[in-house]
């Protein structure tokens, strides 16, 4: 079983030159699919594509990257007729809940050695 690297993409990027450089590399048209919103076309895209060897995901994801990919996710085990919308979505959802952000610098304050003449009562 193949594994699925997803991407989600800057909404300026030309997802029709995602599809041209991911087939000029080698992926067939039936080993992506891209996601769009048909309401407007300025959105953010989502792309997913079936990879079988880590050639084939480094590949991929240098193709994302040209492309302005903003994050990407790799589900292992997954077919790309598994890869439906609704499906990667709940996936990347979950990771995101699951991810730890970074915290703001918190500044950790320790005891001192005990009073001195800087307190004032």
């Amino acid at each position: 079983m193949s594994n699925i690297l997803a991407g989600l993409f800057e909404h300026h990027s030309n997802y029709k030159k995602l599809e041209s450089d991911l087939e000029d590399s080698g992926f067939q048209n039936s080993d992506y699919i891209i996601y769009l919103n048909n309401e407007t076309d300025n959105t953010q895209y989502l792309a997913s594509v079936a990879v079988k060897d880590m050639e084939q995901l480094d590949t991929a994801r240098s193709i994302f990257t040209q492309n302005t990919v903003i994050k990407t996710y790799l589900f292992e085990n997954m077919s790309i007729d598994q890869a439906n919308y609704e499906t990667i979505k709940k996936y990347i959802d979950a990771r995101n809940r699951a991810e730890i952000h970074n915290s703001p610098d918190i500044k950790i304050k320790t005891s001192s050695d005990g009073m001195n003449s800087e307190v004032k009562f």
